[in-house]
């Protein structure tokens, strides 16, 4: 478990279901997603996502406010699952409930999940990726110091459809490093 000054970031629960399809069947959540998900989609996701973290000790976690202890979603570490340029690689993602949204929420998570990733899994460098249309998440990866290095068509993505097009965000561990003293001497 992570702990951040509001969050706790942890492992599965089985009371983190039925919102989790709230957000995965959500169509302002899955806005730069190719399609919702089912609750059986859902269910599926999150029994891989359990089992990644038991097995590897860590993946995308589940997000829970400490003041309502309420599931707000999820944000962690995963390997993508296509070829590109950049794979193999770790990326970091975020989903979050629309009603927690523009909280800072994403931006704490993500922050914490980098931390976690480059001093206990001793990553060398982590990406991020959205699509060229989600200016929300490409905000977050900014605010975490996330460095934009180019625009790639996402392989899993049918040519010419309209989330096709993606950006990719990276930082390296001693860039991260540097942005963690920079913030520290202010």
């Amino acid at each position: 478990m992570i702990e951040t000054e509001r969050l706790w970031i942890r492992q599965w629960i089985t009371a983190d279901l039925a919102p989790f399809c709230r957000l995965n069947g959500d169509p302002v959540a899955m806005e730069f997603f190719p399609a919702t998900l089912t609750e059986e989609q859902s269910r599926d996701q999150m029994n891989r996502i359990r089992q990644h973290i038991n097995q590897k000790g860590y993946g995308f976690f589940a997000l829970e406010r400490k003041d309502t202890g309420e599931f707000i979603g999820f944000t962690g570490l995963w390997h993508p699952s296509f070829t590109a340029s950049f794979t193999p690689c770790t990326e970091i993602g975020w989903r979050i409930l629309p009603q927690h949204w523009n909280q800072g929420f994403a931006t704490e998570a993500a922050k914490a999940c980098l931390q976690f990733g480059f001093t206990r899994l001793d990553l060398s460098e982590i990406v991020s990726f959205t699509s060229v249309h989600n200016h929300r998440s490409e905000k977050v990866m900014q605010k975490i110091g996330m460095q934009k290095t180019l625009e790639f068509n996402h392989p899993k993505i049918a040519p010419g459809h309209y989330l096709e097009k993606h950006v990719l965000y990276q930082i390296s561990k001693e860039k991260w490093n540097e942005n963690t003293i920079d913030i520290r001497n202010k």
